[in-house]
């Protein structure tokens, strides 16, 4: 199988679906995916540029946490169990790397099912 056909298998997959491929990924092979810190004469170096790719993660379903789940249905086009699993076992990301913009209204629909929502 090519790079570019894993990848465009990748780009097809649900938030949940990626966690779990990459928790696989990780005991396959014995590597984690957190991201590598430069050191440049012993101290880290941080990215100047501005933030372009936004996480949404739901903290918290709140007080309607149906509501929640029904919404995390919509935007993640999860089935009813997953996304009852996602909702139950937050803090869970529900959109990764994407715009300010899609951000903002995915975090705004979540608040307004009643959840508690962070955007990084």
């Amino acid at each position: 199988m090519s790079k570019e056909a894993i990848l465009e298998e990748i780009k097809g997959m649900s938030v949940l679906e990626l966690n779990e491929l990459v928790k696989a990924i990780e005991e396959e092979f014995g590597v984690t995916a957190a991201a590598p810190v430069a050191v440049a004469g012993g101290a880290a170096v941080a990215a100047e540029a501005e933030q372009t790719e936004f996480d949404v993660i739901l903290t918290s379903a709140g007080g309607s946490k149906i509501n929640v789940i029904k919404v995390v249905r919509e935007i993640t086009g999860l089935g009813l169990k997953e996304a009852k699993d996602l909702v139950d076992n937050a803090p869970k990301p529900i959109k990764e790397k994407v715009s300010k913009e899609d951000a903002d209204a995915v975090k705004a629909k979540l608040e307004e099912a009643g959840a508690a929502v962070e955007v990084k």
